[in-house]
């Protein structure tokens, strides 16, 4: 099937990991609808691991565990759909999957026929318990094939960590997103981990085969199965702007029946989510002084990404990922790095999209120094200079 933008959705397993239970899907099919989420893009329900059973049915296929989901997956499906959403399920391409449930090796027909019947419109496909013995590429290509045979159109989400060079394969299986790296929890150390190898991955990426940073962890505050340390607002405003900005899906992780109003306004800002949805998909790039590798394997922390977007505006995302202030030195971008030189008689006039600031670049130089952990997201038109 065709993906014209990255997904946007909800995603149990960063807040409920094997908690997941038909309850916590069927209420937060609700609230994605009551808080105005679904409105704004926010529309895959997505149960992720610890669903089943742990042995396939007398007919080889998957069950639903009865006592976490005792009316079924089709009942489930059903509910999320009377809500104008879609549904998304998981499984794996080893013999098991990452917490230690049939998975769909050698399955991959009878469960992509299975999803089908049930309703699903999306599958996340991990890649623990993989054979050694079969290239990665052959292991997505198989579930693909399934999924594009299966009778229903299905969102193919391949899960392979960013392992064995995935970039380089991915576009052969069909799959519509990838992700890039290992899992994310919710901590500044593993927001920075992830956002500063992203660059590497994210020049690969094109409509209908989405680079995906993982998960949102947005709005956990330390609880959770991935609850670590949690994180500030400023952390997690530049985690959500950056997976923005980068084109990555926004897939939240929160439990978001408890969202607070810090929460709801990082999730939901209408500009930012723009920015994501762009039509055109350009890709980003680092138009930073010190777009470059560090020594000693470091990445630059103080990147500027620039993307063009479909009306002829562009996104510019100041970020600092250090531990002390940036000043003007390393937060700095010049207006003939992203193409208008001053022979062009054109400037940008930006809005900061959280905190409504606007103004007019003057001088080629867009400087904007930044405390430590935080970034700025700017939506920028060209304008004549004065």
């Amino acid at each position: 099937m065709l993906l014209l933008t990255p997904p946007m959705g909800w995603n149990s397993w960063n807040t409920f990991g094997e908690a997941i239970n038909e309850q916590v899907v069927l209420e937060s099919a609700d609230t994605l609808v009551s808080s105005g989420l679904a409105a704004l893009g926010y529309n895959y329900l997505v149960i992720d691991d610890c669903w089943s059973l742990r042995e396939r049915g007398e007919d080889g296929r998957l069950v639903p565990d009865p006592e976490k989901f005792p009316h079924g997956m089709k009942f489930v499906a059903d509910y999320v759909h009377s809500k104008g959403l879609k549904f998304g399920m998981y499984s794996c391409a080893g013999t098991l999957t990452c917490a230690g449930y049939p998975a769909s090796f050698e399955h991959e027909f009878v469960d992509a026929k299975t999803f089908a019947d049930w309703g699903v419109d999306y599958l996340k496909y991990d890649y623990c318990f993989h054979p050694s013995t079969i290239p990665g590429k052959v292991l997505y290509k198989r579930m693909a094939l399934a999924l594009a045979n299966c009778g229903r159109d299905i969102v193919f989400s391949a899960c392979s960590w960013g392992s064995d060079e995935t970039k380089t394969w991915i576009k052969e299986t069909g799959a519509n997103l990838w992700r890039t790296t290992g899992d994310i929890n919710d901590s500044w150390r593993s927001i920075k981990d992830l956002s500063l190898i992203a660059e590497d991955a994210i020049r690969y990426g094109s409509i209908n085969c989405y680079p995906d940073m993982d998960m949102l962890v947005v709005g956990m505050g330390g609880k959770g199965n991935v609850g670590l340390a949690g994180c500030t607002p400023d952390e997690y405003r530049l985690h959500y702007s950056l997976w923005a900005l980068l084109g990555s899906p926004l897939m939240i992780g929160c439990d978001i029946r408890s969202m607070d109003e810090e929460t709801r306004k990082t999730l939901m800002n209408p500009d930012v989510i723009a920015i994501n949805q762009d039509a055109d998909y350009n890709q980003a790039y680092d138009a930073s002084a010190y777009a470059v590798t560090y020594m000693d394997g470091e990445r630059n922390e103080h990147p500027i990404y620039v993307r063009l977007l479909s009306n002829g505006d562009l996104a510019v995302g100041f970020f600092n990922f250090a531990d002390e202030t940036s000043t003007r030195w390393n937060s700095y971008l010049a207006l003939d790095r992203i193409g208008l030189p001053e022979s062009t008689g054109k400037t940008l006039k930006v809005k900061e999209l959280w905190t409504g600031e606007e103004k007019t670049i003057t001088n080629g130089i867009f400087s904007v120094p930044l405390p430590a952990h935080s970034c700025r997201l700017y939506r920028a038109e060209i304008v004549d200079a004065r």
